[in-house]
């Protein structure tokens, strides 16, 4: 590799550590509410907690629902955290790897993508679920939903009629008009041929450019900030 090429490709890593470590120093002084639960259907929300260097309040860190598992699971979202977590070695989806632990909540699969083990995905699922439960202040949740991995017009539409205080929508797709709710459209990318919806780890690096999620843990309001639709 040329000497050039590599000393800018090094430069610019070091640029981008920089600033995210500067951004995430700011966003974690501004924090003022530290007891906050996040229910994401991905690795969304342990993205968050990551970037504010906050433990995690919930066990939906490091795996992911595919779309009705999830809907079902948020509308009777008490009753689910009641049961005891099996594992099955199939999926029902077809477009599941099956390489990986998968839970399941009565009818409700969790695909837990970075455990390696069933008895690692129990552990820490219980564990954090039961750091989560010792918070019963509904209102200090924060739920998240996005569309991959079979989630629709009407799947997000009805997520905003759940009784839920804090939730906020992610769609490259508008919603009805007179929806309830904190729904963000993102922009479609041309770079983006592919039309390839990202994950949630790539869609937490492009948060901060459509609303200020510290904003939203400390004081439940969707702040709006660089792009807006």
């Amino acid at each position: 590799m040329d000497v050039l090429v590599e000393f800018e490709i090094l430069f610019k890593r070091k640029i981008r550590q920089y600033c995210k470590s500067f951004f995430a120093t700011r966003n974690i002084k501004r924090l003022t509410n530290t007891d906050f639960v996040i229910v994401s259907r991905n690795c969304w929300g342990g993205q968050v907690y990551q970037h504010l260097q906050q433990p995690y309040n919930t066990p939906f860190v490091g795996l992911f629902l595919f779309g009705p598992c999830y809907m079902k699971l948020l509308a009777n979202f008490d009753d689910y955290m009641k049961l005891d977590l099996d594992f099955i070695m199939v999926s029902k989806y077809p477009e599941s790897k099956n390489n990986y632990p998968i839970g399941l909540l009565n009818d409700v699969e969790i695909h837990f993508q970075h455990y390696e083990t069933e008895v690692e995905a129990r552990e820490k699922w219980n564990r954090r679920k039961a750091r989560m439960l010792e918070n019963t202040d509904k209102d200090s949740y924060f739920f998240m939903v996005c569309d991959r991995r079979r989630i629709n017009t009407e799947d997000l539409t009805s997520f905003h009629e759940l009784p839920f205080k804090n939730m906020v929508s992610f769609a490259f797709c508008d919603l009805p008009e007179g929806t309830v709710g904190n729904h963000i459209k993102f922009f479609t990318s041309k770079r983006n041929i592919t039309n390839k919806i990202p994950n949630g780890k790539k869609r937490f690096k492009l948060t901060f450019l459509y609303f200020d999620v510290v904003h939203w843990l400390n004081s439940g309001a969707i702040l709006r900030t660089r792009f807006k639709q």
